[in-house]
């Protein structure tokens, strides 16, 4: 019979698991006599309960102040059944539903003793701080996690050398950067920072920056378009240049400028102007969806050219 435990994917516990026993109710929650002690000031004293039955692995809310999330939808006073891979959000931490692997460090009785002994300073010292890794938990996921549990902050987010700052406010994104270059716009910001799918990520507390241009769509639609221009940039993947290489116009331009659009033309003024791929995607009015298309299209019909 497989054996399950839940992961901590983010959150203070990030990287230890908690075993479930069949036939075994495990009650979750900020009270020193419960079964998991997760000592913060989003987990009620008794949140949620987890019950292995008939090879069933199920979970309720019991009432918490914060709620219980199950891959981003709450669950009410109803058990919800879990499956592996399955993410539950309770308070700042992640868990993953995962067949059991001896190799993880295991949150059990001597886990829970350490925190009953300091829970005073862990209580103070992670209040409402989110942390973890976006190979562990998507962009996308961990939005919609965010977006149902109505969180606030800045969820900042580091892939390479790049730097996502996403600001929510109850659960709505509202404003996007890339290594704080606040000429690009906000949605393409988001569209462009939810590719990332290496790196790291910590939900700091709300800041008080004021922007005059918010983004108004609903942080579903945002991730609706966002998982749609993904798809759509990952079928041209196999044609698209280098972020890196610099094009210019070809010499002589063989095919008759009027059959461009507006839209093309103003594409192919930013290659003669600027030249590197990155600038041009960052300066573009359009999206990086259709910037791409459009870069493609002059280069497939020779109106530009990499510059070797």
């Amino acid at each position: 019979m497989t054996e399950y435990a839940l992961r901590f994917i983010s959150g203070k516990y990030q990287g230890g698991q908690f075993k479930l026993k069949m036939g075994r109710e495990v009650v979750v929650g900020r009270a020193t006599d419960g079964d998991m002690v997760l000592v913060e000031d989003m987990v009620s004293r008794r949140h949620s309960k987890i019950s292995t039955v008939d090879d069933k692995i199920t979970i309720v809310d019991l009432g918490s102040t914060n709620g219980t999330f199950v891959n981003g939808e709450r669950v009410a006073s109803e058990p919800v059944e879990l499956k592996e891979g399955d993410r539950v959000l309770i308070g700042t931490s992640v868990l993953k539903l995962v067949s059991v692997e001896d190799s993880v460090v295991d949150l059990t009785e001597d886990a829970n003793a350490q925190d009953e002994t300091d829970s005073k300073r862990a209580t103070m010292s992670i209040t409402r701080h989110m942390s973890g890794s976006i190979d562990e938990i998507p962009l996308p996921d961990l939005l919609q996690l965010l977006s149902t549990s109505r969180k606030s902050g800045v969820l900042t987010v580091f892939s390479n050398d790049m730097e996502g700052r996403i600001y929510l406010r109850e659960g709505k994104v509202y404003y996007c950067t890339i290594n704080n270059n606040f000429d690009i716009e906000p949605t393409k910001a988001f569209y462009r920072l939810i590719t990332w799918v290496s790196g790291t990520f910590d939900l700091l507390p709300p800041d008080d920056a004021e922007f005059l241009n918010e983004i108004k769509e609903s942080t579903e639609g945002l991730l609706m378009e966002g998982m749609r221009i993904l798809d759509e940039i990952n079928r041209l993947k196999k044609d698209l240049p280098s972020v890196d290489d610099y094009y210019t116009l070809k010499s002589p331009i063989s095919s008759p400028l009027k059959n461009l659009s507006p839209e093309q033309l103003d594409i192919l003024q930013l290659v003669h102007n600027l030249g590197t791929i990155k600038i041009i995607l960052d300066r573009s009015p359009y999206s990086d969806l259709d910037t791409w298309e459009m870069i493609i299209l002059l280069r497939d019909e020779n109106y530009i050219a990499t510059m070797k």
